[in-house]
């Protein structure tokens, strides 16, 4: 098993009143398996999401990763599991403003100390498997929402991740980039044996999972 939720609990507390963000969920993922995670707008996917990706913390319940407890451990150690072995390919980008589509992409190789001619390999290779060679130069406030999608993405997976993370992954692609993002993830996971779970409003894009989880403020409603 890859990762397993017991009974997380995670809530804000407003003039007394507690708001569930996410309510007693639990989950069990296997290597290999593609998740899409289904509902409305304030359902909890992303919450979910980033709790899975170690960027949120929870209230109440256990998170193993790998047979590492999550939940009891400090934050250095949670980032250093994360820059390991997850990529995150956020809905609004996040990528770094004041460096290049190149150095954007670079980044989490960066992290992994991997050495400099081996990266630039790297970075080619995404480069051009997304077709965005001529765009790597450029800043983010360059680009179209799309282009920085599509820069999120290389981002995600050049370290090659056990695990892909996707908020929304073609909310701001064409139907073309849209579809050539989804083959691709379907590709890491078949071929690869990488662990994909989205968060997406797209019934389309949820087809693509193995198994798809509706969320409902903050809880399961229907796990197909």
């Amino acid at each position: 098993m890859l990762l397993q939720l017991d009974h997380i609990y995670k809530w804000v507390t407003t003039a007394g009143r507690r708001t569930f963000l996410l309510n007693d969920i639990n989950l069990k993922i296997d290597q290999g398996e593609f998740i899409s995670i289904m509902g409305p707008s304030g359902s909890g996917k992303s919450t979910l999401l980033n709790i899975i990706g170690m960027l949120d913390s929870f209230q109440e319940g256990e998170y193993l990763f790998m047979d590492e407890p999550v939940h009891g451990m400090k934050e250095k150690q949670r980032a250093k599991l994360y820059k390991e072995y997850i990529g995150f390919v956020f809905q609004q980008y996040h990528l770094i403003d004041e460096l290049t589509v190149y150095e954007n992409i670079e980044t989490p190789l960066l992290y992994k100390k991997i050495k400099s001619t081996e990266r630039k390999a790297l970075v080619a290779d995404m480069l051009d498997r997304f077709n965005i060679v001529g765009k790597k130069d450029l800043f983010p406030a360059q680009l179209s929402g799309g282009q920085q999608q599509l820069v999120g993405v290389a981002r995600a997976l050049i370290s090659k991740p056990k695990l892909i993370l996707a908020d929304e992954p073609t909310g701001n692609l064409n139907s073309k980039q849209s579809d050539e993002i989804m083959q691709l993830f379907k590709q890491l996971n078949e071929e690869d044996g990488v662990t994909i779970i989205q968060a997406t409003h797209n019934e389309d894009n949820a087809a693509y999972g193995s198994r798809i989880i509706n969320l409902l403020d903050g809880s399961w409603i229907r796990d197909k």
